[in-house]
């Protein structure tokens, strides 16, 4: 077993998902413990892990500032709020600092870009018509990660 085929299935794999590196260096742990091969060559595996991330950093195929900020624009528009979206890119094993910098660049472009998800989130949960109390539409909100200041502004 050389490092070629794990090589080609992280390029495989990115070719399908944009992804960071420590989700991608998750992947390849997660390919590696699966192989049906001797533990010897699954250590070998392991170790040239980091060869890899770095080959593919170097190439361009990895670049975790353009991930942090496709998805902080896809989910922001899928109605996500910044809480959520901040638990979810830590989750990728990306460092809190660069995120609250990618969050700081994106606000600068969408300066309501919080009320306007969050209004999408209203809306899908069809909480602005509802008959429900208020507390409720509120709680919703509130599990979703919006503001109490948020959800005050979309609720009315």
């Amino acid at each position: 077993m050389d490092e070629k085929i794990l090589l080609n299935y992280s390029i495989k794999y990115l070719s399908k998902y944009d992804t960071s590196k420590n989700n991608l260096k998750y992947v390849l742990k997660r390919k590696i413990y699966r192989m049906k091969i001797r533990d010897n060559e699954k250590n070998y595996l392991q170790k040239s892990i980091e060869s890899i991330l770095n080959k593919l950093e170097r190439n361009n195929f990895i670049n975790d500032k353009r991930y942090l900020l496709s998805k902080i624009t896809y989910l922001s528009k899928s109605g996500k709020s910044r809480k959520y979206i901040l638990n979810y890119l830590l989750k990728k094993g990306l460092d809190r600092k660069d995120v609250e910098f990618a969050f700081s660049k994106f606000s600068e472009n969408n300066l309501d870009w919080e009320i306007s998800s969050a209004k999408l989130f209203a809306k899908r949960k069809k909480l602005i018509n509802s008959s429900e109390s208020y507390e409720k539409k509120l709680s919703k909100m509130a599990r979703a990660g919006f503001s109490y200041e948020t959800s005050k502004k979309i609720l009315g």
